[in-house]
């Protein structure tokens, strides 16, 4: 019995989605083919229907789930372009740390994707360097400077989510945040 176009896009829509919350949850290594389509009503034989290979699977779940990242980071202002102390203040905020499953898929996943194979790294690749022209632009054009700071936010992100005392966790994401309002060109 075959499914039509609008119950396929529904389901693979539907494992797509899981797998990008799962993969920034618990990693990339946690998306098993089997469990993930069992997880969204699925056989494991169906699978091959929607995705080539379990990779691809990876990224374009990994896509989706920097897409959403990045579109819940815009949801304030949208109209207007992002202040550099604005990004800031949301990008190393407790909310944001808190939400593990839902926020930016670039301090979830890099360690993961700097292990992973080409296709989840050039994804990577892309939404890193977008996110660097954003903060650059924030701060007037000085790519040098975003640098600098993106690679902070990440790794503040990243390691209050890892340590276990929580006045140490809000101690990276303060200080982080502290140290590159010198950074700042005018907010």
């Amino acid at each position: 019995m075959g499914h039509s176009q609008s119950e396929k896009a529904a389901n693979r829509e539907r494992i797509l989605s899981a797998a990008s919350r799962q993969m920034r949850r618990d990693g990339l290594e946690s998306v098993g083919v089997g469990t993930l389509m069992k997880s969204v009503g699925l056989t494991h034989g169906g699978f091959y229907g929607h995705f080539g290979s379990r990779s691809a699977l990876l990224a374009e779940a990994l896509e989706r789930a920097l897409l959403e990242g990045e579109a819940k980071a815009k949801v304030q202002d949208s109209d207007r372009p992002q202040t550099f102390g604005h990004i800031v203040r949301s990008y190393l905020s407790r909310t944001h740390r808190d939400a593990r499953d839902s926020g930016c898929a670039i301090a979830a996943l890099v360690s993961d994707v700097a292990r992973a194979d080409a296709s989840s790294r050039d994804v990577m690749t892309d939404h890193i360097e977008g996110f660097i022209a954003s903060v650059s632009e924030a701060l007037g054009g000085n790519e040098e400077a975003a640098i600098v700071a993106v690679s902070a936010m990440v790794g503040a992100l990243g390691l209050s989510r890892v340590v276990t005392d929580p006045a140490l966790s809000d101690a990276f994401l303060k200080s982080v945040r502290d140290h590159l309002r010198a950074l700042d060109v005018g907010d």
